[in-house]
């Protein structure tokens, strides 16, 4: 009896070790989010956990469990993969532009990988993925426990961007805990490169982490930001996924960015 018991605890733990938040973890609904998207004029959620309180912070948590297209969100995952595989060796790989047209122009110049995930390239994302293939790709991704993505050898480039693959913003959320605090089947080397490509803004209050996202959902333009804050001495790890009829490049980018840091005011993580 009392090593079936031993056995259940190792399966718990194991479990919530695994899923990063435990069933502990609280979620308390902030209306205040939910007026700086109306104000915004976009339909969606954020989504912010505090660590070493154990909650999460929601406008909407019914939003925040649902799957949409993870867009260039996976542009993290991705970028692991390649390191991971040698696909990309390092940081300061150069993806050399063919002198195609392409849809913006900060994509249309030889972009190291850290500058092509940071202005979130996608037609090197895609070289990436064709290099990585479909066996390889379906290995990490169940290694690293990234569930919901559906592909095949025709999709390979593009599953991220369109198509039924769906990742939640409390997926990601789980996913960023993982690869913050090293619980990712991962070399440190490639985790640190990540954490410093995803590295978007640095003050003396605080340091902001992230990745955008911009996809596709029954003709509606679906936006992501996902990331974590440190402040205060603390993380803070966040999903922003918002949805708007119409807009243009110049707007919606500012939408997501925006919220996100409209809700971190509302609890005093930055000012």
């Amino acid at each position: 009896m009392q090593k079936i018991f031993i056995i259940i605890q190792l399966i718990l733990g194991a479990y919530f070790f695994g899923n990063g938040q435990s069933e502990m973890s609280k979620e308390i609904l902030k209306p205040e989010f939910a007026k700086i998207l109306d104000s915004l004029q976009v339909k969606g959620a954020i989504l912010i956990y505090d660590v070493k309180n154990k909650t999460y912070y929601s406008s909407d948590f019914e939003w925040a469990k649902t799957g949409f297209i993870p867009a260039s969100t996976f542009k993290i995952p991705n970028s692991i993969i390649a390191l991971e595989t040698g696909v990309v060796q390092n940081d300061t790989v150069v993806f050399a532009w063919n002198g195609e047209k392409r849809r913006f122009k900060k994509w249309e110049k030889d972009l190291t990988f850290k500058e092509a995930f940071q202005v979130s390239c996608v037609p090197c994302y895609q070289e990436i993925a064709r290099k990585i293939g479909v066996q390889r790709m379906w290995a990490y991704l169940d290694k690293l426990n990234y569930q919901g993505m559906i592909f095949d050898t025709s999709t390979i480039d593009n599953f991220w961007l369109e198509g039924a693959s769906k990742f939640s913003q409390m997926q990601q959320i789980e996913f960023l805990e993982r690869l913050y605090f090293s619980r990712l089947s991962i070399s440190k080397r490639t985790e640190n490169i990540l954490k410093d490509i995803m590295q978007i803004e640095k003050t003396e209050r605080y340091t902001l982490s992230g990745k955008t996202g911009w996809g596709m959902r029954d003709d509606m333009n679906n936006g992501w930001f996902v990331g974590y804050v440190e402040s205060k001495g603390a993380v803070y790890f966040f999903a922003t996924n918002v949805e708007k009829a119409e807009t243009n490049i110049e707007e919606f980018p500012i939408i997501r960015i925006g919220a996100t840091k409209e809700a971190f005011k509302v609890l005093g993580l930055i000012q």
